[in-house]
């Protein structure tokens, strides 16, 4: 896990280790920076949408016929999209704190920590949201089935697939 955490880059093809040839470390920091908060204005969008579905459930009518199981089912959901917001606003809250403090580079690499675990609770609570959803409208079994394909992707496609194809580049 510690190398899907990491924001080191491979050599450039002229050997330079930031792989921008005469890049000094501060611009590296500055320009690591950027692309992370690039990445991140996707998963805050979908983030903050199923967040906001998730604050209405409560309140529609047929909210008073779920099982105590569904409403486990709504709190995971919920508390992860929370936890995923939190993450991923993170780095933005501490930059401004940061700001012209020289601690670029640290918080390059702690926003991509934060960047990661909000992924993985963006992961939770969309696959929980689903497996509620699903076993609402239509049956366990098929909720089941759906939430263990969406967390089978989830993990393969954020996680997995990219530290496999890092392992065989590096």
């Amino acid at each position: 896990m510690k190398q899907i955490l990491s924001v080191e880059e491979p050599p450039g093809m002229d050997g330079s280790p930031s792989g921008v040839p005469g890049e000094s470390p501060a611009a590296r920091a500055d320009r690591n920076f950027v692309e992370l908060l690039q990445g991140l204005r996707v998963a805050v969008t979908g983030v903050q949408v199923l967040f906001a579905f998730l604050l209405t459930v409560p309140f529609s009518p047929g909210f008073e016929e779920v099982t105590d199981a569904q409403r486990t089912m709504y709190y995971v959901a919920l508390v992860s999209a929370a936890i995923a917001s939190i993450f991923f606003i993170a780095p933005a809250a501490q930059h401004r704190i940061l700001f012209r403090q020289g601690l670029k580079e640290p918080l390059v690499h702690r926003s991509n920590r934060y960047a990661m675990l909000g992924t993985l609770a963006l992961a939770v609570s969309i696959t929980s949201a689903t497996l509620l959803v699903v076993d609402y409208i239509f049956r366990w079994d098929l909720a089941l089935a759906s939430a263990i394909a969406l967390a089978g992707m989830a993990l393969w496609m954020w996680f997995l697939g990219p530290m496999l194809y890092r392992s065989r580049k590096g």
